[in-house]
């Protein structure tokens, strides 16, 4: 397994997100697993994947291709452009499964149609909170339509597109990634700033201000801390409307299945397509 301060590959001025799902992995216990698991089958919308295949785009901790194996898929492949993600997901298959011949991991990246295409086609393609963060998303998103199988499912997330406020989430992120200087002042100025928006607004709700900190692992079983720091990281960075994600798809012969979105705010909108089955 390779550990983080093995990999010796320069990722120039990206968000070095391997680490950060690195250090997550430190959290991970079964009820994160449980509410991967879970959020897998309801957007979905079966209570299993016993007997599909199962392909994991930006695999990040591997937390989802492992849900996809505890769900019973028959294959799963999951690949990334960070060396380190990749190295979590190792991580995860050596501890959970040993020895599978059922779940392949990889080091690739979406925007390589040429990879992309050796993969073949796969009964679902999971690509979540990922291929904004390309560089290059929507050639991204067409790469990843072509492994998806006839009559099979694409399930995306991809960031809501806010105007001027993601131009200013852009510049933050670009910022961020400058040096500890910037991580440092950023994380001092913001970390905050979450913190007592959250406080606010479970005043005015009259919530417990703590219970949002301990019931935040039943979104997706992630971790406060680590999604915040994503947040101000996440470099490239690129935004989309639901809609715009809708016609691009539907061009290319998919169906909107499922659609949940953040409402309009920051955050990711969630997209589960079917592809026509001829």
């Amino acid at each position: 397994m390779i550990a983080p301060n093995e990999v010796g590959v320069d990722l120039s001025d990206r968000f070095r997100f391997g680490e950060n799902w690195w250090s997550f992995l430190k959290t991970l216990d079964d009820d994160r697993i449980a509410e991967a698991e879970r959020s897998l089958t309801t957007m979905l919308g079966r209570p299993s994947l016993g007997g599909l295949t199962f392909l994991d785009v930006g695999c990040g901790s591997g937390l989802f291709s492992l849900a996809a194996m505890r769900l019973g898929a028959a294959k799963v492949h999951s690949f990334d452009f960070d060396p380190v993600s990749v190295a979590c997901a190792e991580s995860l298959r050596e501890r959970f499964f040993t020895g599978t011949s059922r779940w392949s991991i990889d080091r690739g990246s979406a925007t390589d149609a040429a990879y992309v295409t050796s993969l073949g086609t796969w009964d679902i393609v999971y690509s979540w909170g990922v291929l904004h963060h390309t560089g290059a998303m929507w050639n991204a998103i067409a790469s990843v339509t072509g492994a998806v199988a006839p009559g099979g499912t694409l399930f995306i997330s991809i960031y809501n597109d806010q105007g001027p406020l993601s131009r200013f989430w852009t510049l933050v992120k670009r910022l961020y990634n400058t040096g500890i200087a910037g991580r440092t002042a950023l994380t001092a100025v913001f970390v905050p700033v979450f913190v007592l928006r959250g406080f606010a607004r479970d005043t005015v709700e009259r919530r417990n201000p703590l219970h949002r900190y301990r019931e935040y692992r039943k979104t997706r079983g992630m971790s406060m801390l680590h999604d915040w720091r994503d947040w101000l990281g996440g470099y490239p960075f690129e935004v989309a409307k639901p809609e715009e994600i809708f016609e691009f798809l539907k061009a290319r012969g998919f169906a909107l299945d499922r659609l949940k979105t953040c409402g309009g705010g920051l955050g990711c909108n969630e997209f589960v397509f079917r592809r026509a089955s001829s």
